[in-house]
Order: structure tokens, then sequence, then C-alpha cells
């Protein structure tokens, strides 16, 4: 925990909010648009002339009011080296696949770590027109109405959802045993394609549980403090504390915790030929 006010950290979450706005607007400028598409380093990990845009506006908008805390974004990596005790960790198209196809599961993700510690978040789908804000005692809401997590106690009962790293063709713990094994499980597994929107879904109750793997600090942070701040609880696979560059998460309403996270803990790795061939 930190030691400052909640008049303090509804300033950072007002801050993050105009970041996360500034951002959407770039997103909402280009959505449908053609666009400039390259891969990075990986196949399949895309980035954008939006990504980059709307990244320099959320940042501008940051170093506008907080000229002195540290930025961590995804497209430009760490900008303040030093040990500073409030760091901002920012994704600007969170789902950027998506975005690219038209399909409307895309976000900008602004969040504030305060000493170590997820204590402001803000996740803007702008195409939807969809805001969900969250910071540390002070709760969280879906467009200004207050979300809670669902009561969902069983996974019988469950709708989950849940990721693919971008190597996921490379090693064998790629997550595909984990998904066809919880789909027989529960009522069905989503994959959403942007781990941000994952967590706030589970954050509003549409959906009661959410894991994944290969994950960077900047899918994760804001829509972290969104989930806890909505009564959702949030750890490691094996239930232990959460580490947020581990790249690993197990996120539920709570009730099924447990539950999932041994199912996860069991489930051996399903190993994929690199033999494979796509027939077209």
């Amino acid at each position: 925990m930190n030691n400052l006010s909640s008049q303090q950290i509804l300033k950072f979450r007002d801050i993050a909010f105009l970041a996360a706005k500034a951002g959407g607007v770039v997103l909402q400028s280009y959505w449908g648009k053609q666009l400039n598409i390259r891969e990075k380093d990986r196949a399949g990990d895309l980035i954008t002339e939006v990504d980059q845009k709307a990244e320099t506006e959320i940042i501008s908008v940051i170093k506008r009011h907080l000229p002195n805390h540290g930025i961590l974004a995804e497209e430009s990596g760490k900008t303040d080296t030093s040990e500073n005790e409030y760091l901002w960790v920012i994704d600007p198209l969170d789902g950027t696949t998506n975005y690219t196809h038209g399909y409307p599961q895309a976000a900008v993700s602004v969040g504030l770590m305060v000493s170590g510690k997820p204590t402001v978040g803000v996740v803007y789908n702008p195409m939807l027109n969809e805001l969900w804000m969250g910071a540390q005692g002070c709760g969280a809401t879906l467009n200004d109405i207050p979300i809670q997590v669902s009561t969902t106690k069983n996974l019988a009962s469950s709708l989950l959802v849940t990721g693919f790293a971008y190597d996921r063709q490379e090693v064998e713990d790629n997550n595909y045993a984990e998904f066809c094994h919880l789909t027989h499980l529960t009522q069905g597994v989503r994959r959403g394609g942007s781990a941000s929107l994952d967590l706030c879904h589970v954050a509003t109750g549409r959906l009661d549980g959410y894991w994944e793997r290969g994950l960077k600090p900047w899918d994760l942070l804001a829509g972290v403090v969104i989930l806890q701040e909505a009564g959702g609880k949030i750890s490691a696979y094996d239930g232990n504390e959460f580490d947020l560059d581990s790249g690993r998460i197990l996120a539920t309403n709570g009730y099924l915790h447990s539950a999932l996270s041994e199912v996860v803990l069991s489930i051996s790795p399903l190993k994929i030929s690199t033999n494979v061939k796509l027939i077209v």
C-alpha cells in the first residue's frame, strides 16, 4: 500500500482519464481506414501508425500534468530509467490485430504504479464508447456507473476468457490444452484478443474468470486495478501473489479462483507438431 490520500489518487485517475481519452481520439480517427501494418520481431505481433500516434498523445498528456513521473510504454519503452516512485504503464492500442481487422475489441490502457503497487487504471474502448476506471480504495466504474464482479460460484456455470501468446507456435506452454479442457468444464471460453478488456469484462461481471501467459506489464496494469476495485481476485497461476513481470495472470470473481487455479495447474501441455502446414 502507498500513503497517498484518496484526493491524490483521484487526481491521478483523472489525469489517466484525460490521457486515455486523448489516445482514444486517435483510435477513432483511424477506425475503418487503410492502415500501414507492420510486424514486430515475431509473426502476428502487429504495429500500426495508430499505436505510435496514440502513444505520443497519451504521454504528452501525462507529461504536461506530471513532468517528473516515469513512463513505461509498449512502443517507446521506459523513458525514465531512474527509480521513480511513480511509473505510468501504457498500452496505446491493446488489441491491434482486432483493430486492424475492424473487430471492435481494442482499447487504450493507462495505468499508474506507485512504489511498485498498481494504483490507478483506465481502459477505454472508443469504438464501443466504453470507459472503465479504477483507483485504489475508490472503486471501479464503467461509464461512471459503479461495477462489481459476478457471483458465479462454480466452473460449470461460468463463462471464461483467455488468450494465446505470440510464441504459441514455438513453445509447449501454449495454453491450448487448458483452453480445450476448460471449454468442456464450463459454459464456454472466449478468446477476446485484448488483455485489458478481458480483465474489464471480468470486473463488470460479463465474464467470471480469466487466465493467460506471455503478457507484458502494459497489457495488465490498468485492468488489474479495475478488477481488484470491482471485488475481483488476482494471483499467479498457483494462487500466490501476482507478479506483474511474470507474464502470467489468474483473475476471477473470487469464488472461482481456487477451482480455476487447480485446473490450470493440472493440465499437461498439448504438443503441436512444428511440421504442421496450413492448407490454403
